[in-house]
């Protein structure tokens, strides 16, 4: 015993194996919240790496996909087409119709708006159940009822991610596959935003998709741009028809994604250089949302209830972002050029910390596993 006292006096050597056993638990705990990070917030982080194109598993279903010829839907487009055929479209389910509700403070944020009021004439109003239905032919002239095959949205609202949920944004990314079919321009947009100026001067008039972000990276050309589908334009050619199609096939390559991540996914695939289509990504400065709100109240446009979950909290911001239209459109004039704020997010804000919170904790317990235990 003396002697392995009298080798070791300071007990060093007995120490190092644990000392390198937490220097390799802290590398990897590191290398994997960095890679953990990279990936949730990169919308697709690997789109330098070579791929096949989505398209030569999903051509099949592409070309055997047929568009529908619903003469009631034609008959309601025509009727609220512009001159140029263009229509702006939105849908419509039973929670959001409710009185009071998403529905009603997007009809009423036209009416405030500076210049949208006539836009409603152009407003394609798409019901997803009976109920939606009823409470849009009660305050609008241009509603359609989908045939939804069965499928049941009325009643709670489709919570973000959930089965309900992806099927109402599948849906939705059929039906605008089969309004560029029929040859009609669209602006789509989600209810649980408010419109505040005529957008349509900010749309580039050579782009054939384009759509709002999340987070804009300040180059409209930026492919690594965080888009949201609550909000695009988009023009009928053969350019979007093929590449809403090969969007709304590419779901079955990308299961429990919904249709913005699906995009994130194919939007650097070969098949989409090949046709060409020319996309463009929309500036937050006029088209905003709670991720990147807007720091210029005479340019803004809308305003998209978006990074922001429950019924409640969208309904209580999105009046409060009329409000501060309203403050901002009764400045003189002068004033008009000062420096202003918006007091939005606020309830989204808290709501939509601790939910990305909660999925960033996932996320990085889940790398941590792999990278240990793999």
């Amino acid at each position: 015993m003396s002697k392995s006292i009298a080798a070791n006096p300071s007990g060093e050597d007995s120490k190092a194996p644990l000392i390198n056993q937490r220097t390799v638990i802290i590398t990897l705990f590191v290398v994997a919240a960095v890679s953990c990070l990279f990936l949730y917030h990169t919308a697709n982080p690997f789109e330098f790496l070579p791929r096949s194109s989505a398209y030569d598993v999903i051509a099949p279903s592409m070309k055997a996909q047929k568009s529908s010829n619903d003469p009631s839907l034609e008959k309601i487009l025509k009727r609220a087409a512009m001159g140029d055929n263009t229509v702006i479209i939105t849908t419509l389910n039973q929670a959001w119709a409710e009185p009071n509700s998403i529905f009603d403070i997007f009809l009423e944020s036209f009416r405030t708006g500076n210049g949208t009021g006539k836009l409603l004439d152009h407003l394609v109003v798409v019901a997803l159940d009976s109920k939606a239905l009823d409470h849009c032919l009660s305050t609008h002239p241009h509603c359609y009822a989908l045939n939804t095959s069965g499928l049941d949205f009325s009643g709670k609202e489709a919570y973000f991610m959930t089965s309900s949920y992806l099927e109402m944004m599948w849906i939705r990314i059929r039906l605008l596959s089969d309004v560029l079919a029929m040859g009609y321009n669209f602006v789509f947009t989600d209810a649980d935003i408010v419109w505040l100026q005529n957008p349509f001067q900010h749309f580039d008039p050579d782009a054939d998709f384009q759509i709002a972000c999340d987070r804009f990276s300040g180059n409209s050309f930026n492919l690594r741009n965080e888009p949201n589908g609550g909000f695009n334009y988009v023009k009928s050619n053969n350019r979007t028809i093929e590449f809403y199609k090969f969007w709304y096939n590419s779901r079955k390559m990308f299961p429990g994604l919904h249709d913005q991540d699906v995009l994130n996914e194919i939007k650097f695939d070969p098949y989409i250089q090949k046709i060409q289509v020319k996309i463009r990504f929309l500036d937050t400065k006029y088209i905003a949302g709670f991720c990147q709100v807007s720091q210029d109240f005479n340019a803004v446009c809308t305003m998209h209830a978006n990074c922001c979950f429950g019924l409640e909290a969208k309904i209580i911001d999105l009046r409060l972002a009329l409000e501060d239209w309203r403050n901002f459109m009764e400045l003189p004039p002068d004033q008009k050029s000062l420096p202003r704020s918006w007091t939005v997010p606020k309830k989204c804000r808290y709501i939509y910390i601790y939910k990305h919170y909660t999925s960033m904790r996932y996320a990085l317990c889940s790398s941590i596993y792999y990278f240990i235990f793999r």
